[in-house]
């Protein structure tokens, strides 16, 4: 069994991505990282993958994979296969806060994942800033 995360190199994906490691190590399973950052490093000259999923490859406490989507592929998409293809018992994503009017209606990738997925879904934000 693995858990999926969604990762983009924003707050929301590292929270995502932190998530998703306690919830293997509570489990003992294995985390699949489907990797949005290569796209957008790749655009702007950068290494394909950035400081947080070296991290997460180079820690030994938890068995982790890094998926790759081709561009053009679709986010949700993405996610919903990797679950099927890797046995997946909980995909793990991060959501950015929205405004009062932004509020009614969930992002299109997070309400596809919510509603398509074949396993749970555990949606997080990343933590506001310090009070």
């Amino acid at each position: 069994m693995s858990i999926i995360v969604g990762y983009l190199p924003t707050p929301e994906g590292h929270a995502a991505l932190d998530r998703a490691l306690e919830e293997a190590r509570l489990r003992a399973s294995n985390v699949v990282i489907v990797n949005r950052s290569s796209s957008a490093a790749a655009s702007e000259g950068e290494p394909a993958q950035d400081e947080k999923v070296a991290q997460v490859l180079a820690d030994a406490s938890v068995a982790a994979e890094v998926i790759d989507p081709a561009d053009d592929e679709d986010p949700a998409e993405s996610l919903i296969a990797a679950a099927e293809q890797h046995d997946g018992e909980l995909i793990v994503i991060g959501l950015r806060k929205r405004n009062p009017v932004g509020k009614l209606i969930l992002g299109a990738n997070a309400q596809r994942i919510l509603l398509d997925a074949g396993c749970p879904v555990l949606a997080v934000k990343s933590p506001g800033p310090a009070a």
